[in-house]
Formats: structure tokens, sequence, C-alpha cells
């Protein structure tokens, strides 16, 4: 086994490993929205985001809007992190096919 696919396979296992440690998580972007636009009056928080192909929103209780910031900031990491490990999969896999 070469020395770089091995570091490509270190890596991945270190960023499974992130990946497990992650907390609770949700997709979607928080927005503060208005319910008179044009005056700028009355703001809430709304959660929008799309699962199974199909676009939501909801509205998020000012008591709950930490918890749902932070859910959201962890589906962000999760998502750059499933990203890099399918980078280095995919370099790992060229490596094992190259010899």
């Amino acid at each position: 086994m070469s020395t770089e696919l091995e570091k490509k396979e270190k890596r991945i296992r270190a960023l499974l490993a992130e990946m497990a440690k992650l907390g609770a998580m949700r997709p979607g972007t928080l927005t503060v929205q208005y319910r008179n636009p044009a005056e700028k009056k009355t703001p809430f928080n709304q959660l929008s985001y799309t699962h199974r192909g199909r676009g939501r929103s909801e509205y998020v209780r000012p008591e709950n809007l930490a918890a749902v910031t932070s859910e959201v900031e962890t589906y962000k990491k999760f998502r750059l992190l499933v990203e890099e490990v399918t980078e280095q999969s995919l370099e790992a896999s060229r490596l094992r096919h190259k010899r």
C-alpha cells in the first residue's frame, strides 16, 4: 500500500470520526421575516429548507432560535465533511486502482 493511499485512508477515518461526534442537525436557512414587510413591523424567524424534493418553511419561536441556529450550523458542517470524505474517497479509489 502506498504511503499516499495510507494518508488518504487515515484522513477519511479522521473525517468519519469527526462526523460521528456531531450532534443534532437540520437543513435550512434561517431568516427574519416581517408580518408587515412594507413597514418592517412584527418580525419573526423562519426556517426554510427542502426535504425529499419539497420546499418547506417553519416558524421558529424566539425561545428555540439558539437551538435551531446551532442545528443548522451543525448541518452545514456535516455537509462540508461529506464533501471532503467523498473527495478523499475518490482520490483513494484512484490510487488503489492505479496499480
